[in-house]
């Protein structure tokens, strides 16, 4: 790899000291934090100057150390992009009378949404072109988009800043017209009363970003004019609205990490008050569907650590009258329900693996959907029809691209509607092979890693390996299908997802383990892991790669600061590394719901265990792997200065003279560019940086 023909920046230093539970910690790099209002100061102040400055010189240092590999990026973008079926369109689901798809035409950014009525034969009925109404943006998201109960009108939002902070319009389908109707600051989703002229929706704080009000709109009025329904006071809170499949109740649901509490009203009745389903309790966690009249929940109730399914009579939903309906499991996870008119669908998890089981209402039959891979990813869809006898399902593996599955659950045929299609040519899934290893951790656990090669691909010490991993808020990263990564497996990677704890793939426990005050085995995991791999032989040192984004960026750093021996490049996007000074500050997004997760380092225990892994704190003189990080100025999870500053500290302690880079997306937030083609030119340049590290730029 050639050298890097510039200087890296170097950030100035100004010490803040931050003192609690009689500890001093000294942050250089706290200057680096700007506002809201000072990123988008039209006439910035200096200390704005400063920092945008900063972060400038930072993509300069990046663009000029990978200059080399331009044409490289370019063309693999274009390898990537010609797997992709740019005029695609999404398989037709019905509602309400109406199919509604959504379809890409090629060389085009975005989707088209439109409908049919009736049937598919129908004329086409364009509701939006997100293409037309993108242009002029550098970064343009079309959201929560809901079609009234009579079919008349859609609310939509738009994100313009990467900020999730949604405005909603509302679009007469009749007409085309945009009516006056316009709403600030919310999370996007717009709820519908049955009436067709009133519509509920979530307000965020316009600081901290929770989203703590419910509000109800009268369609031609102005937002000023909304009912407040409800407001979530508790920090640690926030709060949405839905409906109930059936169409009957509106639903306001208030969550937190460990407890979830809904309200009712019935949706014919707009003006009417919302009442209490079951009333929040620490520790207790419920979700619910309407059936006749009846409420399913599933729960935690009476210690269900892997959840349970019970119901309720409508007229009596306290949880003193609910009733077991499918007891709990020790090993066994209940991630879903789907209701229909004859049957329930249940999405369990045993073993790590995605279950789908059917069962009767009248008990008549009790199945499973066959899967035949050894690690695989299925899902069921949203199904909004209720009264049908057909399920549809989603099915990919690591080397099996995605299909959408009709499953017929009375004579249990299936039709597959659709098979992603790989474009180019060259892809035969016969040439990959996936499989599960499970690795003893350092406390006897077994750990599972789910793996994918090319056949043809020897497993030795110098192949390289690219490890990825999340391990937080219980998500669960299953073994699906990538056309992006078959540009690192045939050059000769092997791909891993190692399913760490803080995920779910072993049942609600996997996550307990790795959360808290048990957070470092979420750490552990991955490093054991990578020991792993390397002992076996599946690569070494210097062929390993690791990659994880946000609370997985924290996963990188963590094993960087712990044995950054093991690796030889990291990518870390939108890396969540500075935890104890955002956990302690309240006034930043999402910090309150988080003590749950990570702990409130105002609690001492808290603090002091964070501490011990917080990445950001625990850099130190040693010689880290080659790292590229990224980030975006207007990210609302994970605000920019965290990397700003993880990067800058880490160029000021390392001792080796590896590449430390970092990208910040001026233009956009956590989730990267909106256009699909700008968001593959993204990955393009971060593949291009591990391959170029390993030598294959050919």
């Amino acid at each position: 790899m050639s050298n890097i023909p510039a200087k890296a920046p170097v950030a100035k230093k100004i010490p803040t000291t931050f003192e609690i539970h009689d500890d001093q910690r000294v942050d250089n790099y706290h200057w680096m934090r700007l506002s809201d209002a000072q990123k988008n100061s039209k006439d910035p102040d200096a200390q704005t100057k400063d920092v945008l400055e900063y972060l400038n010189a930072e993509n300069d240092f990046l663009e000029a150390a990978l200059k080399h590999t331009e044409d490289f990026q370019k063309d693999l973008f274009e390898e990537m992009k010609g797997r992709i079926k740019e005029d695609d369109a999404s398989v037709p689901y019905k509602k309400n009378g109406y199919f509604y798809i959504t379809r890409f035409e090629k060389g085009k950014q975005y989707p088209i949404y439109t409908r049919k009525k009736g049937s598919l034969e129908a004329d086409e009925e364009l509701l939006f072109d997100v293409n037309e109404m993108a242009e002029g943006y550098d970064y343009y998201t079309l959201g929560g988009l809901s079609i009234s109960p009579d079919n008349t009108k859609a609310a939509f939002a738009i994100d313009t800043v990467s900020r999730r902070q949604y405005i909603i319009y509302v679009k007469d389908l009749i007409t085309g017209e945009i009516l006056s109707d316009k709403i600030e600051n919310t999370t996007g989703g717009a709820v519908w009363a049955n009436d067709s002229a009133t519509f509920f929706y979530t307000e965020k704080d316009a600081e901290t970003l929770r989203s703590t009000k419910i509000k109800r709109h009268s369609l031609g009025t102005v937002a000023t004019e909304d009912v407040l329904v409800f407001e979530e006071k508790d920090e640690t809170f926030g709060t949405y609205v839905t409906k109930s499949k059936s169409q009957k109740y509106l639903v306001i649901g208030s969550y937190s990490t460990l407890s979830t509490e809904y309200q009712l009203l019935e949706a014919d009745n707009p003006t009417g008050a919302f009442r209490v389903f079951q009333k929040r309790e620490r520790d207790l966690e419920y979700s619910i569907a309407h059936y006749e009249d009846h409420f399913y929940v599933v729960t935690n109730k009476d210690k269900a650590t892997n959840f349970k399914l019970m119901k309720t009579p409508i007229t009596a939903t306290e949880k003193e009258n609910w009733v077991d309906l499918i007891p709990h499991r020790e090993d066994v996870l209940l991630e879903d329900i789907s209701i229909f008119k004859n049957h329930l669908v249940l999405e369990e998890r045993a073993n790590g693996l995605n279950l789908i089981r059917i069962k009767k209402w009248d008990g008549s039959e009790d199945y499973y959907l066959p899967f035949g891979e050894e690690t695989y990813s299925a899902y069921v869809y949203a199904n909004p029809e209720f009264d049908t006898e057909v399920i549809r399902y989603g099915y990919n593996s690591m080397t099996t691209p995605s299909s959408v599955i009709d499953f017929n659950m009375v004579d249990q045929s299936k039709e597959i509607k659709k098979e992603q299609e790989v474009l180019g040519g060259a892809f035969d899934k016969e040439n990959y092979t996936s499989k599960r290893v499970w690795v003893t951790a350092r406390d006897g656990k077994k750990v599972a890693i789910s793996l994918v090669h090319r056949k043809d691909t020897e497993l030795n010490e110098n192949t390289p390996f690219l490890q990825y991993a999340y391990g937080s808020y219980g998500h669960t990263i299953d073994a699906s299908f990538s056309t992006t990564r078959l540009s690192l497996l045939d050059r000769g990677f092997v791909y891993g997802i190692a399913h760490i704890r803080g995920s779910e793939y072993l049942g609600r426990v996997w996550y307990e383990d790795g959360k808290l005050l048990r957070k470092m085995n979420t750490f552990t995991d991955f490093i054991d892991c990578s020991k792993y791999l390397i002992e076996n032989k599946y690569t070494s040192e210097k062929h390993l790669y690791a990659m994880g984004g946000s609370a997985g960026g924290l996963l990188m750093g963590a094993v960087i600061n712990m044995n950054p021996e093991l690796y030889h490049g990291v990518l870390a996007a939108v890396p969540f590394v500075d935890v104890i000074s955002t956990m302690l500050d309240e006034s930043i997004p999402l910090t309150t719901g988080e003590f749950d997760e990570w702990g409130n380092p105002k609690n001492k225990e808290y603090y002091d265990y964070i501490k011990q892994y917080s990445p950001y704190d625990n850099v130190s003189a040693q010689v880290y792997p080659n790292l590229l990080i990224t980030t975006g100025l207007h990210d609302s999870q994970v605000q920019y200065w965290e990397p700003a500053k993880w990067i800058a500290k880490l160029r000021d302690y390392s001792t080796g003279t590896n590449k430390l880079l970092m990208h910040t997306d001026m233009e956009t937030g956590h989730g990267g560019a909106s256009g699909r083609f700008d968001a593959l030119k993204e990955t393009a340049r971060d593949y291009t940086f591990i391959l170029d590290l390993e030598g294959k730029l050919e």
